[in-house]
């Protein structure tokens, strides 16, 4: 009987996390080199859709 492929892993950044925004932002944090408010590479209006869109993830399940 063949066996079956693995599923290739997600593939990771430098951080060593898989690549989304969020992930980056929180591993950034973990290991202390996070940007300040001033630096934000993320602007309030576009961080705002983000938490939107969370909201949508939860009432999925």
């Amino acid at each position: 009987m063949a066996k079956k492929a693995k599923k290739p892993a997600a593939k990771k950044n430098k951080l060593g996390v898989k690549n989304s925004l969020v992930n980056n932002i929180n591993a950034r944090k973990k290991k202390g080199t996070s940007h300040s408010k001033k630096d934000s590479t993320v602007s309030k209006k576009d961080y705002g859709k983000m938490e939107k869109g969370w909201d949508d993830k939860d009432k999925k399940d």
